[in-house]
This record gives structure tokens, C-alpha cells and sequence, in this order.
């Protein structure tokens, strides 16, 4: 009978080795978070870093988002799919986003070129329901909520994780959507380096260097990477305030540290940090060359301790800064500091039974001129979370729970019910119920433009709550796979910007003014057929605002991809069609946007064992199209990489 979690034992490197995060939390001020420690804790990130790189499309590869504690890919019961470094590579260059476009389940919007503004729509729900996770650590900002996505370089991931429907049970706030977890280099083994040089069209060009390795005992991690290119035209509506020809270009330059220690056998301390900046253009007035400065930073400090064969811990303390500077048309600043301090237990009761413990406490702070207590504002939460996860025969069963005390608004409950069976011949049907919230942002509730409580009548900002159903069945077979997802997920309590007159600001105020049903399909499948493997996905939906029975915008209700790749001698080839059917731009939708198709190659080749190049060609029949109304999309984009990878 195979087993459902992994078997944690006392010795060297067979434990998880505590999970990814970012450890620039030694940076930070270790007085703060050293007291938060005392108040307990969550997030085992932790196990994140045990989830090493495996060969793609293996089945028995280990994931950790989905339970927050290591467990085979094929044991999910939730909609998760992992991408690996051989992934990464292939997409060639550009940010997560870019990469996560092929991701089932998930759409795009981008304002223009790289480093625009740019919306992930996981299933429908809103960019600010996803919770982002980079090695553990939380990124997110208590202004516009959510993250930075276009601000997080491929050139630093090793892979990503992204979990799919309501999971606010496991990870608190946000998780209405679902859970992108992102993890960067670790060292393992001999010293390995890697360098990489590349230029292409739209002035674009990068460079990125790495190292890795260890021992017994010590292990590290290093990188470094640049990202530039004087891009092209983002906003393309003439005649207005706002309309500029100018070529809107953009720079990034990201690092990440990773050091590790096996104090003995069953206890192990770890630092990880990252930061990226990336400074582009965009479109606000007809002669200034503004700009968006973005910065994401991002640290973890990190025990591991196993303390027999059946229970081991994770204590972790991590912090996470994000910044948005805009200007010179429209100057604008806000900051966002999220701390964070977790605990986490791990108890294996048998051969097919664990349960999870955590405690966490997070404290957010945000400085913004428009916060009405003089420019900054702050608020902390407190968590208890406990799951059951079982493997018996054919049978899984999974239920999650998690209580929430908000210094703001109370306490709230969430939960997760999942159950799986396996049919036989390969087959297995999965089952889930659960909920979610989303905290509203320090921004919502404290700037001029959140509710005035001083006046009769009015009520504070409640959290935005989502109820989800899903069912799913997938089968796999030799070199062969499928898999259906059908959910439905009502949200209530939308907070929107309405009319003026319960807050301080006479343009407007937020309110939990909005409901909107999330409802869809998703299918995958992969096959090997002789030396070439096909992928893709079809994703049919239908978010629909519940007040006006609208498509919620920039949403389309049909759209997909089709992947295929070879191995021929020493080159690698791949082709991969994209497809997205029409969408509203705005709530009204009064606006449409048409769908389009995409085609994109790639091809690398391995002139030595230490060399290798790699083409891209994006859009190769150069197609114009929208994603957000006079917002231009990248024309065909064409990039070569030398890669240098030295045996040692």
C-alpha cells in the first residue's frame, strides 16, 4: 500500500529540509520578530524547501502547497500544478507572469510591456484573492492588494506551485482564489555554477548568474540576475491627456541568498533572502517620461527540529517589504511590511495518518499619504490552524481548519473537507467543500477613502467570504494523462469603490457593495507520442457579477493551450499555441476586447556538456491584440541565450 505523506526520520537530508522562504528577515530588526516568535506561529514554508527539483511530468514528485506539508503530486486531492526549472527554461526569459500563462485555470491583463501593471485572474477571482508565496514568505500589498506579479524574475525561480480554489484555511487571508507559491534556487550536493548571456529584439537583453552546492552539514545558494529592453508603445489611444509615442521600456535587477546548516542529524537552521526593483515606463502624459519603481524584498529564518520518527517542527520568522514609487506626472508613494512568526507541527500517528498543528501571528504596517492616521497604519492577526490528512487503500481524506482573530474586524472561521478514491485502472474522482475571506487592506479601511465610522450609521469594511464546491476525476496511464475539474465558488461582500458619502473623500468611498459567482471547467491531458510529448488545457468559465449578471471583467469565458516537445539528438523543441476568446473590459460591458491566438518556439541546443544556446520566437505571427482596453500587447519578440553551465 503506498503511502499517502513522507515519512520524516532522523538522519542527514532525509528531512524536509526546511521550506523555502526568504530569510532577508535577518536583515530585518530580529527584536520585533523575536517577540512575535513568543506568540506563536505558522507557515511551514519550511517543507517548501524539501520539494526539490525532479524530472517534469513525474508523478511521485513532492509538492507542499497543497497540505503545507510534503506530500506526492499524485496525492492531492486539490487542483495543484507544479512547474519545474526545465519549464523555466523553456519559456526563455521575462517575469512570472509570463510564465504562468500556460498555468490552467489562470488568465492575464497587462497594461502594456514588461514591468506594466499586470492582473492574474486565478479562476476568475480578482488579482488581490491569490495569495503569493516566495519560498514561504508572504508578498503582498495593503494598498491595492495582492502582489507585484510583473516585478518577479523567471531567473530566479527554481519552481513554482500553484494551488488552485478557496484555501484560506491553510494560508489565512486572500486565499479566495487560490495559492501561487514560488521557490528559488537551493544548493544540494557538488558546487554547480551557471551563467547566462542574452539579447533580442525591442532593445531587449539580460544576463544572470547563479551558484549552488554543499556538503554534509552546508549548503548554499546564490544568484544574481539583470533583465532590460527598451520595449515598444504601450498605450496606443491617441488624441487624449495621456497618449505619449514614446517607447515604454523597463530594467529589473533581482538577487537571492540561501545558506543552510544541519546542526546534527535532526535539527537545521536556514537563512533565504530576495529582492528585486524594477523601474518601467508607462504612458501619463504626453511629454514626461514616467516611470513605475517597483521594489519587492523578502526574508526567512528558519529551524527545522525532528524530534522522533513521528513528529518533527518548523519555527520560522519572516518579514516581507514591497514598495510602488510612480512620477513624475503623478507622483505617488506606498510601502507595504509584512512580519510574520510560524510554528508548526508535524505528527505522524501511523503509516496512513498525520495530523498539522500551526500557530501565527502576522503584523502588517503601510505608509500612504492618504491614510488618515497621519500617513501609516498598522494591524496584526493571530491564527490556530489544525489538519487531518489520511491514506487508507483507495480511499484519501483531507480536512482543514483554521481560526483567524483579526485585530480589526473579529475572528473568522475557515475550513477544508477534500476526499478522493482511487476507481482502479488508473482513474480517481475527488470531492471538496470550503470556504474563505479576505481581510480588507489597511488602505480600504484607514485612507479617505474608507468608511467614516463617525458618522450614524455607517459600518466598518467587513471581509470579503467565498463558499466553494468542486468535484474533479483523472486518470493516468503509461505516458498518458487527463484531468477534469468542475467548481463553483460564491463570493459575497465584494468590496468596490461606490458613491460618495460615508467617507471623508467626496470622489468616492469602498464598501462591500458587490457579490459575483465563480463557476467553471478545466480540463488537462498530456501524451507521449513516440518522441514527442503533447500538453494543454481548456478552460471553460463563467465569473458573472451577481447584481448586474454581467462577465466580470477582462475574464474570458473560453481559453487555452496546446504544448508540444521533442528531444532530437542533442536539441530540445517546443511549440506552444495559446488561445483566449473575447472578454469585457469593463464591469458594464459595454466594452469588447477580441479574442486572439498566440504562437510560441522555443529551441535549445547542447553544442557541448557545458554549453548551450537557446532560441525563443513569442508571438511569431506577430499578432495584435488587447488584454486591457489601448493597452498594446508585446509584437513578435524573439530572444537568444548563451548558457554556460561548468562541470566541477
Amino acid at each position: 500500500m503506498s503511502r499517502c505523506f513522507l515519512s520524516v526520520r532522523p538522519r542527514a537530508r532525509a528531512l524536509p529540509a526546511f521550506t523555502s522562504s526568504t530569510a532577508l528577515s535577518a536583515l530585518f530588526s530580529l527584536r520585533s520578530l523575536s517577540a512575535l516568535t513568543l506568540a506563536a506561529v505558522a507557515p511551514a514554508a519550511l517543507l517548501a524547501a524539501e520539494a526539490q527539483t525532479a524530472p517534469p511530468r513525474k508523478l511521485d514528485d513532492i509538492t507542499v502547497t497543497g497540505s503545507r506539508s510534503p506530500m506526492r503530486l499524485a496525492d492531492v486531492l486539490g487542483d495543484l500544478t507544479l512547474i519545474s526549472r526545465d519549464d523555466i527554461e523553456r519559456q526563455g526569459y521575462g517575469s512570472l507572469p509570463d510564465l504562468l500563462r500556460n498555468v490552467a485555470g489562470l488568465e492575464m491583463s497587462r497594461n502594456g510591456s514588461a514591468g506594466a501593471n499586470t492582473s492574474l485572474y486565478l479562476r476568475g477571482a480578482e488579482t488581490r484573492h491569490t495569495v503569493v508565496l516566495i519560498d514561504g514568505v508572504r508578498i503582498d500589498s495593503q494598498s491595492s492588494g495582492g502582489a507585484d506579479w510583473q516585478t518577479l524574475p523567471l531567473s530566479q525561480i527554481d519552481r513554482v506551485e500553484v494551488l488552485k480554489g478557496p484555501a484560506s484555511a491553510l494560508y489565512g487571508s486572500d486565499a479566495i482564489g487560490g495559492v501561487v507559491q514560488i521557490f528559488t534556487r537551493r544548493g544540494n550536493g557538488r558546487t554547480q555554477v551557471e551563467l547566462g548571456l542574452g539579447g533580442g529584439n525591442l532593445g531587449a537583453s539580460r544576463a544572470d548568474a547563479s551558484i549552488t552546492g554543499g556538503s554534509r552539514r552546508f549548503d548554499y545558494a546564490a544568484s544574481l540576475a539583470m533583465d532590460r529592453g527598451t520595449g515598444f508603445n504601450s498605450y496606443v489611444r491617441t488624441g487624449t491627456s495621456s497618449s505619449n509615442p514614446d517607447k515604454d521600456g523597463w530594467r529589473n535587477y533581482s538577487g537571492s541568498l540561501r545558506l543552510g546548516s544541519w546542526l546534527n542529524d535532526a535539527h537545521r537552521i536556514e537563512a533565504v533572502a530576495f529582492k528585486s526593483r524594477t523601474n518601467s515606463g508607462y504612458d501619463a502624459s504626453r511629454t514626461a517620461d514616467d516611470r513605475n519603481i517597483t521594489t519587492t524584498e523578502s526574508g526567512r529564518l528558519a529551524w527545522t527540529g525532528v524530534w522522533s520518527p513521528a513528529l518533527s517542527t518548523d519555527l520560522s520568522l519572516s518579514e516581507s517589504r514591497s514598495e510602488l514609487e510612480t512620477g513624475p506626472t503623478s507622483v505617488y508613494l506606498t510601502r507595504t511590511r509584512l512580519r510574520t512568526a510560524t510554528l508548526q507541527a508535524f505528527y505522524r500517528v501511523d503509516e496512513h495518518q498525520q495530523i498539522n498543528a500551526l500557530l501565527e501571528r502576522r503584523e502588517d504596517q503601510l505608509d500612504n499619504s492618504a491614510l488618515v492616521t497621519n500617513g501609516k497604519d498598522t494591524r496584526y492577526d493571530n491564527a490556530l490552524g489544525l489538519s487531518y490528512l489520511l491514506k487508507a487503500g483507495a480511499a484519501s481524506l483531507q480536512l482543514h481548519g483554521r481560526h483567524d482573530d483579526d485585530q480589526q474586524f473579529g475572528g473568522v472561521n475557515t475550513g477544508i473537507a477534500a476526499a478522493g478514491y482511487q476507481l482502479g485502472g488508473g482513474w480517481r474522482a475527488t470531492a471538496s467543500v470550503g470556504n474563505a475571506f479576505r481581510a480588507p487592506t489597511l488602505y480600504q479601511r484607514g485612507s479617505i477613502y474608507g468608511p467614516n465610522l463617525a458618522l450614524p450609521g455607517v459600518e466598518a469594511l467587513r471581509p470579503e467570504r467565498a463558499h466553494n464546491a468542486e468535484l474533479g476525476l483523472n486518470w493516468t496511464g503509461a505516458g498518458h494523462e487527463f484531468a477534469i475539474t468542475t467548481y463553483r465558488n460564491e463570493v459575497r461582500d465584494l468590496i468596490a469603490f461606490g458613491a460618495a458619502g460615508t467617507c471623508p473623500s467626496s470622489t468616492g468611498c469602498y464598501g462591500n457593495i458587490a457579490q459575483a459567482t465563480l463557476r467553471g471547467t478545466s480540463l488537462k491531458a498530456g501524451t507521449q507520442l513516440g518522441r514527442v510529448h503533447l500538453s494543454g488545457h481548456l478552460d471553460l468559465s463563467d465569473p458573472t457579477d451577481n447584481s448586474t449578471g454581467n462577465t466580470l471583467a477582462r475574464r474570458a469565458r473560453r481559453f487555452g493551450s496546446l504544448r508540444a516537445d521533442t528531444d532530437l539528438a542533442a536539441w530540445t523543441l517546443g511549440a506552444t499555441l495559446q488561445g483566449s476568446g473575447e472578454r469585457w473590459n469593463d464591469a458594464a460591458n459595454k466594452t469588447r476586447l477580441g479574442g486572439y491566438g498566440l504562437v510560441n518556439l522555443d529551441a535549445t541546443w547542447r553544442f557541448t556538456s557545458d554549453w548551450r544556446v537557446q532560441f525563443n520566437l513569442d508571438n511569431a505571427f506577430n499578432r495584435s491584440y488587447q488584454t486591457a482596453t489601448y493597452y498594446a500587447q508585446a509584437p513578435r519578440t524573439w530572444m537568444v541565450t548563451l548558457r554556460y553551465s561548468p562541470s566541477f
